[in-house]
């Protein structure tokens, strides 16, 4: 009876014995996976994730003045992310009031060191734009893409009459809109969107010159590389993008980006033939736009080989 007393007690306290070190080990377990939860929680990688952020730059305009191609090309460079749609925040009422957490929303994701550019060539032109960016961030960089007016004039009615064409809608040609008793019409809205010198004195209000970097789009067309890097120097980027990243394409007529060993091109809209539009009109507007091309010419500090 005694052995038996005594064997029953050996058994229960090898039974105690397993049962401490198993909860022992239980509570080691669970102290390791909270010190782990919390260290990666801690990582610096937890604070590099990506999120949306507001530009640092927006390209401001001007229309069919090249802005999507300068975008795209600076979306060369590993230290920008580029908003791929236009978000017209600043100009359109609508989109204003939805204030800046709907504009951020419109963002791409990035890292921190990134810059963030966004593209709307409707801001250049429209006078209430320019204190609003100012608003959101005075230090902002703008970047401002021209090319010849008279030349990016018949580019934009040869836009509206492609896109009308494709709604099956009639528009009237170029040089009825242009010319009104044999004179220029100045009440024309694509020609206003060329008076450079116009648009760029509301921006002046508001940001010193220094802060508002002027592209030659034709000569971004001609040969991209020399533009793209006085725009690294301006964004402060390190330079990246170099003339390895362009090949013309002969077909289209203007060059095509090259990254990670594929090549890509600008949509068919772009080098698309322009309206026919006659010699004399097409003088008549070149010697409309001498006075206002002079005037721009004195507010940058550069001229252009304009006609």
């Amino acid at each position: 009876m005694l052995w038996t007393v005594l064997l029953a007690l050996l058994v229960l306290v090898l039974l105690q014995t397993q049962l401490s070190l198993c909860l022992r080990e239980l509570r080691t377990g669970v102290s390791g996976s909270l010190a782990s939860s919390s260290s990666s929680s801690s990582s610096p990688s937890s604070y590099n994730a990506t999120q949306q952020r507001l530009p640092g730059a927006i390209i401001i305009g001007v229309r069919k003045g090249g802005t999507r191609a300068l975008l795209e090309m600076l979306n060369l460079h590993p230290d920008v992310e580029v908003a791929k749609a236009e978000v017209h925040y600043f100009n359109v009422e609508e989109h204003y009031r939805r204030g800046l957490a709907w504009y951020r929303a419109q963002m791409p994701f990035s890292l921190p060191g990134q810059l963030t550019v966004e593209k709307t060539p409707g801001y250049f032109a429209a006078p209430q734009v320019p204190a609003r960016v100012w608003d959101m961030n005075p230090a902002i960089r703008l970047l401002l893409i021209v090319r010849d007016p008279a030349d990016r004039l018949v580019s934009d009615y040869t836009q509206v009459l492609h896109n009308r064409l494709t709604r099956h809608k009639s528009y009237q040609p170029l040089e009825e809109i242009l010319l009104h008793k044999g004179h220029i019409n100045p009440g024309y809205k694509a020609l206003q969107r060329s008076l450079y010198h116009q648009h760029l004195a509301h921006w002046l209000e508001v940001f010193p010159r220094e802060q508002i970097h002027v592209v030659d789009g034709d000569a971004l067309i001609r040969d991209p590389f020399p533009e793209l890097r006085k725009a690294e120097r301006f964004l402060d980027l390190p330079p990246r993008i170099s003339p390895n990243n362009f090949c013309y394409n002969t077909t289209k007529g203007f060059y095509c980006l090259l990254s990670a060993g594929q090549d890509k091109c600008l949509d068919e809209s772009k080098g698309r033939p322009h309206a026919p539009l006659s010699t004399q009109a097409f003088k008549k507007l070149c010697q409309y736009f001498q006075k206002p091309n002079k005037l721009f010419f004195e507010m940058v500090g550069r001229s252009f080989s304009w006609c």
